[in-house]
């Protein structure tokens, strides 16, 4: 029945989500390091060029400070300067991350800090038949999340508080019970009625609204004459506790086939499906603190 199977087709997603996001890691790393190596490189040519200009011969000639050796030396950017080329500016970003991709919008309020609103979007679906029994399970990541980023020293490093405003992620599966086939609810074999197969439903949700803290590098506004930025974040979000509901139709029989009920009004049967959606609440319980991890790729408008 889908009482387990709820369980599994979240941890299973959360494994998904984690290996997509460590391929992303590994894209974005690619991707700085190439540039990177580009930057070396056209330093390095820039060298060599210089060099062969050289006259061989020249005498070399004492350096001798210049009158304006202050004004040749590019000065570091300013506070000023920094909330000049920054201020009315807007950053967007796509990450990866625990809750599935999605999109960022930033904009500064001071030098140190920024306001944030982001949306994110998951689905993922299984199905597949199991001694006789059909499932159909899926689960959806709809989230909506605002942070008011800090940077305490003025550069890439931020605390970022935050509040998901909207949290629609949810765990859904359907099942049923072939005819003549036996299921297990509460310690307790059933089997399925061939005139009325049971079916089953079950759903895990969770609070609409949940506080969350993250910490990181990388900054969507960069106090700099720079566009692109390469975010990395990590943190948690207070979902609250998993409320799982249970419901079943049809009629079900002992192992010998006898003394079916329709299962609506079997309090025996009834009971037993309270036990096992307390059990699977208490087993989900782990994730009213979910984690976050997440890499993105910014830029400045």
């Amino acid at each position: 029945m889908p009482i387990s199977l709820l369980g599994r087709i979240y941890v299973r997603t959360f494994a998904l989500l984690v290996a997509v996001l460590l391929i992303s890691c590994t894209f974005f790393l690619a991707v700085c390091s190439a540039q990177a190596g580009q930057m070396i490189a056209s330093d390095t040519n820039s060298s060599l060029s210089a060099d062969k200009n050289t006259t061989p011969d020249a005498k070399a000639e004492p350096a001798t400070p210049s009158a304006n050796a202050a004004i040749d030396q590019p000065a570091p950017v300013s506070t000023k300067e920094g909330w000049r080329t920054t201020a009315g500016r807007v950053g967007v970003a796509v990450k990866m991350s625990l809750l599935g991709p999605g999109v960022e919008v930033a904009t500064p309020l001071t030098y140190r800090t920024n306001i944030r609103v982001g949306f994110n979007a998951f689905s993922y679906s299984h199905n597949f038949t199991n001694d006789g029994t059909n499932y159909d399970a899926s689960l959806r990541f709809r989230s909506v999340e605002t942070h008011f980023d800090w940077f305490p020293f003025a550069g890439s490093f931020h605390v970022s508080p935050g509040l998901m405003i909207y949290n629609g992620n949810q765990i859904s599966a359907n099942a049923s019970v072939t005819g003549g086939q036996t299921f297990s609810l509460g310690n307790v074999s059933y089997e399925s009625s061939a005139a009325n197969p049971i079916t089953g439903t079950g759903k895990i949700v969770f609070n609409k609204v949940g506080p969350s803290v993250l910490a990181g590098w990388g900054n969507l506004l960069p106090r700099k004459h720079k566009h692109i930025s390469v975010p990395v974040e990590f943190g948690v979000i207070f979902q609250g506790s998993p409320q799982a509901t249970l419901g079943f139709a049809g009629t079900a029989c002992d192992t010998t086939g006898a003394n079916c009920q329709n299962v609506i009004n079997n309090t025996s049967f009834q009971n037993n499906v309270v036990a096992q959606q307390n059990k699977l609440n208490n087993n989900m319980s782990a994730f009213k603190v979910y984690p976050i991890l997440s890499v993105g790729f910014g830029y400045k408008f």
